[in-house]
This record gives structure tokens, sequence and C-alpha cells, in this order.
């Protein structure tokens, strides 16, 4: 058995990481809060169209009497700009024009109920459009909070050091793009499904993890990645039943079960795609339709990024686009950086996908990614899986590339055991392959400097980050004056309506 692992990842939680980590989140909440106010107060907007709020498509409502805190619903109001305009008219208004199905319906429901429910008395004080988009204040500042501590479980769990855990997640908490999860946009509400689902699925709880999972799906279209975590368990448990066990029923099912959590997690998206197929595709004629509505696979969420928002492969390629490419640089950076840091440090579990893992890790892996719940004698009964002779071979092995200076901190430490091998352990495998799709698809498709909040819900880049933090102070510094300083620009630039990210 292993001896680093006496202690099970819910025993490394340090209550007084995550009282710090809450604080973090809450403490950062604010800043972006009284920044946005601040720059709004001292500058004039770029586009005053923010307060417009034409009577619905469908099913009008009855005008309503004016607000008796006029001020205060337009001051609230106000912050509604860029994307936040779609999720208000969505949540208010439904889905009126074929380009509103680029936005998914999950905070907009989430409006909706609040603004029915919770905020409903306050319709008469600052009107039904500001009760609105306080509820999107509200649920995307509360989910990010709810992020912050889910991600500091999840590092805890994956890194196996509290203190190189809460570092990450104070950083995440002053993220580049923390603009965004202060406003009305879907970002938070992604993070928190997506951090919290995986956080799940390492605990072991796979039922909720791909309820959480199938639900970032319904906030953001790159949700449906999240069911390479499935896959890269299913691939796991079914080479293990098959080649340790035996079982070539068990492996058989594991990968039928595997399946069918993905697909659980394609089906928000899957369904919202036949929502917008339904509404503008059925019951019109041949010469009344969509282009898309007639292709063989009629994918709405494609055909409108590419026609209204110029969305494609390589077609951003300008040389007029190079400022948007220089804005996106320093988060395409770290992407990059950590993945090459990453595959240089452990290049046999990238090769091999982490079937190469020491016998430390496959036995961790056993139970982390295991379904069943969580027994001290996992690793034990895993490791007899292992004849002797192979287990001495794989640790003289391991003692050989240890000594050969394969060690996270340019030599200074790593005596194999998975504690201190945190970033480039076999655990974040799965997150790097994700971020490098990811970030791919940002730089060759999509709007560049989108990247910044594209990527900013990826673990894997705070880990990262916390490692150099932690090895070279110079570095840790720039990341902390580049987190700061994109606050700063982006909460100028964002809440005045001109272009950020």
């Amino acid at each position: 058995m292993a001896t680093g692992y006496s202690k099970s990842p819910l025993e490394l939680l340090n209550s007084s990481h995550q009282s710090k980590v809450l604080k973090a989140a809450i403490f950062s909440r604010f800043v972006l809060l009284i920044l946005s106010i601040l720059w709004r107060t001292l500058l004039a907007p770029y586009d005053t169209s923010a307060p417009l709020n034409p009577t619905c498509l469908h099913n009008p409502s009855p005008p309503l009497p004016s607000p008796l805190l006029p001020s205060l619903g337009s001051a609230i109001e106000k912050g509604v700009v860029w994307d936040s305009v779609y999720f208000v008219r969505i949540a208010q208004c439904g889905y009126e024009y074929e380009q509103f199905y680029a936005f998914l319906p999950l905070l907009p429901a989430c409006m909706f109920v609040f603004s029915q429910t919770v905020f409903a008395p306050l319709v008469p004080l600052i009107g039904y459009r500001a009760v609105l988009a306080l509820s999107g204040y509200v649920v995307c500042n509360v989910a990010f909070i709810f992020t912050a501590i889910y991600f500091y479980r999840l590092s805890v769990i994956i890194l196996k050091d509290p203190t190189a855990a809460l570092q990450a997640s104070v950083l995440f908490c002053f993220n580049p793009a923390s603009i965004f999860y202060s406003s009305i946009y879907s970002e938070s509400l992604y993070a928190l499904f997506s951090v919290g689902g995986c956080y799940y699925l390492v605990s072991r709880a796979n039922n909720i993890a791909v309820l959480w999972l199938a639900l970032s799906g319904f906030a953001r279209s790159n949700g449906v990645l999240n069911a390479g975590y499935f896959g890269f368990q299913a691939m796991h448990q079914a080479y293990d039943a098959f080649y340790l066990k035996k079982s070539a029923f068990l492996a058989l099912w594991i990968l039928i079960s595997g399946a069918l959590r993905c697909i659980c997690i394609f089906v928000p998206f899957i369904t919202f795609q036949a929502y917008g197929y339904y509404n503008m595709c059925l019951g019109r004629s041949s010469d009344e339709m969509r282009p898309w509505c007639k292709a063989r696979i009629p994918l709405l969420y494609n055909y409108i990024q590419s026609h209204y928002w110029g969305v494609g492969f390589l077609r951003y390629f300008k040389f007029k686009q190079l400022p948007n490419f220089l804005l996106a640089s320093p988060i395409l950076s770290l992407a990059v950086c950590s993945i090459i840091y990453y595959v240089k440090s452990r290049p046999e579990i990238v090769r091999s996908l982490g079937f190469q893992a020491s016998v430390e890790e496959k036995s961790s892996m056993a139970v982390i990614f295991s379904s069943q719940k969580p027994q001290r004698s996992n690793d034990t009964q895993f490791s007899e899986k292992y004849s002797s002779r192979n287990q001495e071979n794989h640790n003289l092995k391991s003692r050989k590339k240890i000594r050969q200076g394969k060690d996270l901190a340019e030599g200074r430490t790593v005596h194999g055991s998975l504690e201190k091998l945190g970033y480039t352990s076999a655990f974040v495998l799965p997150f790097i392959l994700q971020v490098g799709f990811m970030a791919a698809t940002a730089f060759f498709v999509m709007h560049v400097q989108v990247a910044t909040r594209f990527l900013s819900a990826s673990p894997s880049l705070y880990w990262f980050a916390s490692l150099i933090m932690t090895s070279h102070k110079k570095w840790g510094y720039m990341i902390w004056v580049y987190c700061f300083a994109y606050i700063l620009l982006g909460s100028l630039l964002f809440s005045n309506f001109y272009p950020f990210t």
C-alpha cells in the first residue's frame, strides 16, 4: 500500500483554508462591484442603448405602473451590457429571434424563476426588467462563490496539497475574466456545474456528477466537453476490469455505463437544439425555412455562430484582429506553457493516456475514479493485483527517473510520493487534454479575444500557476499583475459598453 495515502482526500480538506477561499471569493465580488459602479460614475458609456426595452414580440404583457424608485431601477439596468442584454431579454420575452439561440437557457431560466419568487416584491419598486437584472446579478455572483469552494475541494483531491489548492483557489477568485463572473453572463453557472461536477466525480458520487456536468451543458455549449471526464473514467475502469480482474463482461458493462453517462451530458444541449428546430423550422414551407433547417444535421448553434458572429476555422486570422490576439495572448500562453510543462514532466503518462502511471497512481486512480464508496482497503486490494516482482521493477524505474532529474521544480524535490507530484500527477491528465482542446479551438476557430473567459474555468491553469508562483517568484508576481490588470481593464471597458474579450 502506498504510504502517501495514509489520509483520504476528505481528510486533507482544511476548514481554515476553505474559510479563506470563501472570504476571497466574497471580497473579490465586492471589489468588482465597486469598480463597476466607479467606472460607470466617472465615464460615459460608449453605447447608451442598455435601458431600451421594447415590447415583447410574443404574448406582450400589459404595461406596468411606473416604479416607485425609478432611479435605482435605472442604475441596475445600466449594467445590462453586451451579452447581458440577450440574457435579460430572453428571461423577459423568451427566444424571439434566431440569434437568441446562441445563448443557452439555464441562466435566463434562473433569472425568470427568481424574478417571479424571491425578488417579485421588488417589481413595484424598481420595475420588472431591473428585477430580472438583479436576479441575474445575484445568481451569477452567488454561483461564483460556491464555485470557489468547489474549486478548492477539487484541487485538494487532485493535487494532494491543501496549500497549493488554497493558492490556486485564491487566484481563481481574482482571475483575469472576473468581470464576467460578476455580470449577467453564463460563466458563473457553467463554472459552478463544471467544477462542482468534477468534484463529485472524483468523490465517487457519479450520479450527482452526471447531473451537474449535464447542467453545465445547459449553461454553455462547451459543457458537452465535460463528457470526456466520464470517458476517461470508463476507459481506465474497463482496462482494470479486463486486464486485472479478467472479466470481459464487467469491462463491457463499464463501457456501456460510461457511454450512457456521456450521452446524459449531451442531452441538455441536444434538447435545446431540438427546441430551436421546433420553433424555427417546423410548420414552415420550404421557402420560409432558414438554410440550417434543410441541413442533414440541422444544428442551429453552429449556424448562428458562423452566420451572425463570423466564427469559423481561421476566419479570424486577419491583420486588423492583431490587437485581439494580443489581448488573448496571456491566457493562451499560460495554457500552452501548462501543457508543455506537463508533457515534458510526464511524457509516458501523456503517450499512454495514463495507463503507464506508477503503481501508487494507478492504485489511487482506481479509488478516485471508482463508482464504489470509499474503503480503506481499496488501495491494498488493488495493489495485490500486481505481482511483487512487477512492483519492484516499476519502483526501481521510478527511482531511476527521479535520480535523473525528472522532478517538479528544477531537480529540488520529488521522491516519488503522489503528494509531491501535485500538478504533474496522472489525475491532472484529463484536465490537460480538455484545456488543450479548448485553447486550440479558441485560437483557430473562435473570436480569439474570448479565450480569456473561455479558458477561465479550466482548473489546470490555476494549478500550474500555483506551481509557478511557488518555484518562480518573479513569474508568480507577473501572473498576479496580469490578473489585476485585466480586472481593472475589464471592469473599466466592459461596464461602459466598450469591447473587452
